[in-house]
This record gives C-alpha cells, sequence and structure tokens, in this order.
C-alpha cells in the first residue's frame, strides 16, 4: 500500500492525499473505534465540525475541531454523505466547513460513512430497521414454541425484559420509512408478509404514523396475540380513522368474528352495500353522521349546511328503513356500516 502510494503521489497529489484518508480511516477500523471517537478524529482530520447523524435512534454528534462534542447552533453542512447498511439508509455525516470546500471532504466524508456503518454494524444490536421476515414469523406465529420465539426475539435484538408491540399497516412508504418515523428512539424492526407489512418495537407513537398508512396497533404483551389484535385493528381502519388501537374497539372487535356470509345475509348490511355500490356520497354522508353521532358536526366535517346534511338523512333513513335520529337507529347503522367495512377485508 505504501510502495503504491509513493509511486501515485508523482502522479497526483490529490490521489496521494485521499489515500492518506483511506489509509486514516482503515486504521480507525481496525482500532474498532465507537461513533463519537469516529467523529473526533474526522473533525480533527478536517479542521472543521464533522457530524453523524442515525435516523433509527435520533442521535446526533457533533464535533470541533478540537475534539470536544460542539453546542454551537450547527451552520448548514458543506458537504454531505449518507451512511448505508444493508441497502438502506440509516443516518447522515457531514462536514461544516465555514470556507470553501477542501477537495478531500468528498473522499474524507465517504470513508466516514463507511466507517461509522461498520461501527453500527458492530455495536448496535438492531442496526437496521429491516429484519428477515422468517424470524419476524417466527415472532408473531401462533404455531412457534415459546423457545423459538425467545431466540427469534434475541437475534431481532429485542430485549427479554420489556414486552414487544405489533403493528399491522398497509403502507405506500418504504416500511423502513414508517418505522423509524413512529419509533424514532427506540429498537424498531419491519417485514413485509403476504398482504401486510408488520412492525415490531417496545413502543410505539401511533400519532407518527404518516397520513397515508392504514395500520392496527395490537394490545397483548405477547407478540403473537398481539399480532392477531393488529390484524384485526387494521381490520377497522378508515380514511378518517386510518390508526386504530385494539384496545380502542372493546366490543366492536367481536364484529370481526361474525362470519362474513352471516354479514352478507343481514338486511342492514345488505342495505349499506347496496348503497355504497349505488350513491357513494350518501354513504359518505352516513358515514359522517356515524363517526361524529351530531348533525351540526357532520355538516361540518361535509363541509355542507347542516339543514342540508338533514333532508339527505331523512332520505337516507327512508332509504335503509332505519330511523337515524333516533339513539337505536343510530347504533343499528353504526354496526352495518362497520360489518359492510369488514366484508372487503
Amino acid at each position: 500500500m505504501e510502495a503504491l502510494a509513493q509511486r501515485l503521489s508523482h502522479l497526483d497529489s490529490h490521489i496521494e492525499g485521499a489515500i492518506r484518508v483511506v489509509t486514516f480511516y482503515d486504521t480507525l477500523m481496525r482500532r474498532r473505534v465507537d461513533l463519537p471517537a469516529l467523529a473526533r478524529a474526522s473533525a480533527g482530520l478536517a479542521e472543521c465540525v464533522a457530524g453523524i447523524r442515525l435516523h433509527g435512534t435520533g442521535r446526533v454528534i457533533r464535533v470541533s475541531p478540537d475534539g470536544g462534542e460542539t453546542s454551537a447552533p450547527p451552520l448548514p453542512p458543506s458537504s454531505t454523505v449518507t451512511i448505508t447498511l444493508d441497502e438502506e439508509e440509516i443516518g447522515t455525516v457531514w462536514l461544516e466547513r465555514p470556507g470553501p470546500a477542501n477537495p478531500l471532504d468528498e473522499v474524507l466524508l465517504d470513508r466516514l460513512a463507511i466507517a461509522a456503518a461498520a461501527v453500527v454494524e458492530r455495536y448496535g444490536p438492531a442496526r437496521t430497521t429491516m429484519a428477515d421476515p422468517a424470524l419476524v414469523e417466527l415472532v408473531i406465529s401462533a404455531d412457534s414454541d415459546e423457545a423459538a420465539r425467545a431466540r427469534a426475539l434475541r437475534l431481532l435484538g429485542f430485549p427479554a425484559d420489556l414486552p414487544v408491540r405489533v403493528a399491522a399497516v398497509h403502507a405506500r412508504l418504504p416500511l423502513d420509512r414508517v418505522g423509524g418515523l413512529i419509533c424514532p428512539d427506540r429498537l424498531v424492526k419491519a417485514a413485509p408478509l403476504a398482504d401486510v407489512g408488520v412492525i415490531l418495537a417496545t413502543t410505539l407513537d401511533p400519532a407518527r404514523f404518516p397520513a397515508d398508512v392504514r395500520a392496527g396497533i395490537g394490545a397483548a404483551e405477547t407478540p403473537n396475540r398481539s399480532w392477531r389484535q393488529a390484524r384485526t385493528a387494521l381490520r377497522f381502519t378508515t380514511p378518517r380513522q386510518p390508526v386504530v388501537h385494539f384496545d380502542d374497539l372493546g366490543a366492536l372487535a367481536l364484529l370481526a368474528e361474525i362470519p362474513q356470509d352471516a354479514s352478507r345475509d343481514n338486511t342492514d348490511v345488505t342495505a349499506i352495500a347496496a348503497l355504497a355500490a349505488g350513491h357513494p356520497e350518501d354513504l359518505e354522508t352516513l358515514d359522517a353522521y356515524c363517526a361524529t353521532g351530531s348533525l351540526r358536526r357532520a355538516a361540518d366535517l361535509l363541509h355542507l349546511h347542516h339543514s342540508s346534511v338533514a333532508r339527505r338523512l331523512e332520505q337516507l333513513g327512508k332509504t335503509l328503513s332505519i330511523e337515524l335520529t333516533e339513539p337505536t337507529g343510530l347504533i343499528r347503522a353504526r354496526l352495518a356500516l362497520t360489518a359492510w367495512r369488514l366484508l372487503d377485508d
């Protein structure tokens, strides 16, 4: 390596400098340094603030050239490179150089990103969000014995003394991004299984799900039961309520146990199905009224005058043969609407 560097140095001083940078980081990786030490060494080499951020935990390390973590307001990054591990973007490294970029900054950051990925892989039990689907299936399957489930959880990086929550999701976004958003500071694992995504975490924040994601969240402390609950909760999601926690369903969860043939044969459910097929705007009115339980609040939701909504509900009541303004009628309509939605599963 040194002989090659000597020969190349006669050709191009930039190549000589690049090789020295590569050698510098190779030495750091052989010494198995941690992320703070990596940031300190990089800041000293670059002679400006160097930063490392991990998306999964939200951890940020900013080190000044003197080796201390800096609390000064960050400058706009002069150069940035993503940290990639197992083809997943897990973080970012950058330099905050106040003047023009150094010709070797790009080489330095490339090597820093590679070294940071190696550190995370070596020391972090949850090096990426995406997990082996086979391991995830072992965790959530009702057919797994407890020893196999515990081993799978351990391989995924979860501690044995904490319950694991499960979410079932339908999302256009990549699962690793969804997992990182809902659980930014703790271990989270995700994997696609058949037609649904699985997210495992010790803590989930329902408020952090992106707007275009449907998610059901299990409540049980055992992953296999939590998975069943999460799948059930996912069936109850709607555009108005895209995230449903199983605990919040209460007795409504029993509707998911009704055989679908029995629901299809029910007069109220049949009437809702006919309404959906022929009059989607009426179905939207009924949905808003069932969701709010109030004519005026439904009107606000639909951006209509309450008298217009009242006329629609009167006609809907006749069509469905349900007195929607009575408490019993409202309950019937809510149950029928929910049972019809479960048929679409």
